[in-house]
């Protein structure tokens, strides 16, 4: 395996929030390259205890020797995030006391993966983050109807042309299927107008809601973001990494209810539905990169943090 090039973004500012200490339990549910996680046992050694996870297993091996040096306070899970209540119960371990997602690809994903994750290189139309789901990009590319593409797009990619584009693409597949990443730009470029004047290629969000589409992504996020606070020591913390508006719309969403309990209207003199304040959103606002890591890492531009703490009850 080529070596699993990633930079963590923001990296400071998660560490910061995690307000990671020595001695505790911390879950890096996305280890990627693996920077958050070592950053992370850098501060709660010697006896602090870190578990990692990612559904690409290629995220696993590379963390296997970059966290080597660490072995005796890791353990190392191949799954979703959304599995960690499994881990954690597997672990006879009650909550973590921090818990970091980074819901961006990496470098490898993009540049070594040959997923088709990029529009910008000429290859299968996979998009699988773990490599042994069911459902790839060439199947909903090729199975879907114009419909069932044109919502995919519009929805999930916030595209503008996704009906004109979803079309393009099943006139096109009726000579042949559509099997490669190359392939799919190219039809996306051909079927937008050509007028549109883009800040990005025409394909970016095509590709954004196809990889949500086949990774469940936003599923699984909001799946998780309802039972985070219970797998949260008092006190414990949560950071969440998000890189477009769907992503951070739900992130928001939870952190904010956790924060508010009571869901009664607001017209009702006393609370009748009982829900309890559990979290404290420690950023008001989304947290963003700065200009000078921007310059370093351009991929961070799109990154949003928010974090919040459980309250002791």
């Amino acid at each position: 395996m080529p070596s699993y090039r990633h930079i963590p973004v923001m990296l400071n500012e998660a560490m910061a929030y995690l307000n990671c200490r020595p001695g505790k339990i911390y879950a890096d549910c996305t280890l990627g390259g693996s920077g958050h996680a070592r950053a992370i046992l850098e501060k709660i050694m010697p006896d602090g205890f870190l578990i990692g996870m990612d559904q690409d297993m290629d995220a696993i091996h590379n963390a296997e020797t970059v966290l080597n040096p660490y072995a005796a306070n890791i353990r190392l899970f191949h799954g979703n995030f959304v599995q960690l209540p499994e881990v954690l119960s597997q672990l006879n371990i009650a909550g973590a006391d921090g818990i970091l997602l980074d819901l961006g690809l990496s470098l490898h994903q993009l540049e070594s993966g040959r997923r088709g994750f990029s529009f910008k290189r000429d290859e299968p139309l996979d998009m699988r983050m773990n490599i042994l789901s069911d459902i790839k990009a060439e199947d909903l590319i090729n199975g879907c109807d114009a419909g069932e593409l044109e919502k995919i797009f519009r929805e999930y990619g916030e595209e503008r042309w996704s009906r004109r584009i979803a079309q393009k693409i099943v006139s096109r597949r009726e000579k042949e299927a559509i099997q490669s990443s190359a392939e799919l730009a190219r039809i996306v470029c051909e079927a937008v107008p050509k007028s549109v004047k883009y800040r990005i290629h025409p394909a970016t969000r095509v590709f954004q809601g196809l990889r949500i589409a086949v990774n469940r992504e936003l599923e699984s996020i909001d799946t998780f973001m309802k039972i985070a606070v219970n797998l949260l020591n008092p006190g414990g913390r949560i950071c969440v990494l998000s890189f477009h508006s769907l992503e951070d719309r739900i992130v928001k969403h939870h952190l904010k209810a956790s924060e508010k309990g009571c869901v009664c209207p607001r017209n009702f003199p006393l609370c009748v539905c009982g829900g309890k304040k559990t979290l404290r959103v420690l950023t008001k606002k989304a947290q963003t990169p700065s200009d000078a890591e921007i310059a370093v890492n351009p991929m961070s531009r799109s990154a949003k943090l928010r974090a919040a703490e459980k309250i002791w009850n």
